[in-house]
């Protein structure tokens, strides 16, 4: 028997919803709906616990850089700014807002840090730092960091990354032109 497309359309609906519901009555996600009734989020609660472990480890990493850098002699703040691709400028970055502790987080700015060094007098040596756990920038993060050297905001942005040797985290800073002609070569 052939249904028509609309009945078709109903069998799948139907489908669907029933599927959301079986979803949504298992232990293993947290569900959140709209006013008419349709899942809006759902999510594994695994996944969210994997998530609040990573903000947490990415943040105590992103501390311990900031402190080897200024061990290293570095006068090192926040990067509050941007790159907005559209006008082609930097520009401040967006803060964003955070419902559970009712604060607007501050630094949400690329790359993470902004780091100065005297060289000689009245010379300074200006890198951006990133800090990545995993080392891996994005197609866009990989885009701003040549804007940024393009503009030549910084002289050089290092991406940190945590690297374990036994029971020792160390960094290990690499620069992105290094990174860049890596991936040229390949």
């Amino acid at each position: 028997m052939e249904l028509k497309s609309s009945e078709r359309e109903k069998v799948v609906d139907r489908d669907e919803i029933l599927e959301e519901i079986y979803k949504a009555s298992q232990q293993e996600y947290e569900t959140h709906w709209d006013e008419t009734g349709r899942i809006v989020v759902q999510k594994k609660k695994s996944n969210i616990n994997k998530g609040k472990k990573s903000k947490s480890s990415g943040g105590q990493f992103e501390l311990r850089v900031r402190k080897d850098l200024e061990k290293k002699g570095w006068t090192v703040d926040k990067w509050s700014n941007n790159v907005d691709f559209e006008q082609g400028a930097i520009i401040p970055a967006k803060r964003k807002y955070n419902p559970f502790s009712k604060v607007m987080t501050i630094g949400t700015g690329f790359p993470d840090f902004v780091a100065f060094q005297l060289m000689d007098e009245g010379k300074y040596k200006v890198v951006g730092v990133e800090v990545k756990v995993g080392g891996v920038l994005s197609r866009i993060e990989k885009e701003k960091c040549k804007f940024y050297l393009d503009k030549k905001t910084f002289s050089e942005i290092l991406i940190a990354k945590k690297k374990k040797e036994k029971n020792k985290v160390l960094i290990e800073y690499t620069s992105f032109g290094e990174i860049s002609r890596r991936m040229r070569a390949d």
